[in-house]
């Protein structure tokens, strides 16, 4: 009971010290393992400080492969667990701009090499997505939401936005749609005070090949993406 009250005191406690040793790091001459350290150690505290179970399925995806993976997003947890889940894929996450311009956090976040778009602009959010494509040829798996925010309705996906699909697209990589349940009830938007209990379900879907699509396919691509993750997420949620 008491982790349930003050984890997100101690979450942000464990942010802070994760985040000052990620900016003790040089991103220029440090090895793979030493950049993507501080992150990992982060993502696998937080889960173990939440005490949640995670139930996952990653199907056919290579454990040091080279994605973008599309997930849904109900939580701040849906972070830290997607690090767990995906800690030898070169992960980083495509964020909104104001995350950057938290103290030290959004510092941190820079520094490991995090995507920041900023929404309100949409020069710079043209360039932030041209810098994602560039940062996932150069070896990056991007973690992209394609909701844009967290979901508080927790039956059904949101619409999707086309930044992400053209991030996928440009890229050329792999594309791994990733459902996840129950972080919304563990720790939904505004939530102070997690509940644990329930189990968090994780389920990659078959990977995807963009170069079926064109990028002037993008809302097709964006459409058949979202009804793929809604007939997934609907059948994960069934389990409860």
């Amino acid at each position: 009971m008491l982790r349930r009250i003050f984890f997100v005191l101690n979450l942000w406690i464990v942010t802070v010290f994760y985040s000052r040793k990620m900016l003790t790091v040089d991103p220029v001459n440090s090895t793979p393992e030493e950049y993507d350290r501080w992150g990992l150690a982060w993502g696998h505290a937080a889960v173990k400080l939440s005490g949640i179970t995670i139930e996952a399925d990653m199907g056919d995806v290579d454990p040091q492969g080279h994605y973008v993976f599309i997930c849904n997003h109900q939580s701040n947890l849906d972070i830290p667990v997607l690090f767990d889940m995906l800690k030898g894929n070169r992960i980083r996450f495509v964020a909104k701009k104001s995350l950057f311009q938290i103290p030290i956090y959004g510092k941190a976040l820079a520094h490991a090499g995090h995507i920041c778009v900023d929404r309100e602009n949409r020069r710079a959010a043209m360039k932030s997505l041209n810098e994602a494509v560039e940062t996932a040829k150069n070896g990056i798996s991007p973690v992209i939401f394609p909701e844009g925010t967290r979901n508080t309705e927790l039956e059904d996906l949101m619409e999707f936005k086309i930044g992400g699909i053209i991030i996928a697209l440009k890229s050329g990589l792999p594309v791994v749609p990733i459902v996840m349940t129950n972080t919304g009830l563990v720790m939904g938007k505004g939530q102070m005070i997690i509940d644990n209990r329930p189990v968090v379900r994780v389920k990659a879907l078959p990977i995807i090949d963009p170069s079926a699509y064109t990028l002037k396919d993008r809302e097709k691509f964006k459409d058949d993406l979202r009804e793929m993750m809604r007939s997934a997420y609907k059948e994960l949620l069934a389990q409860g």
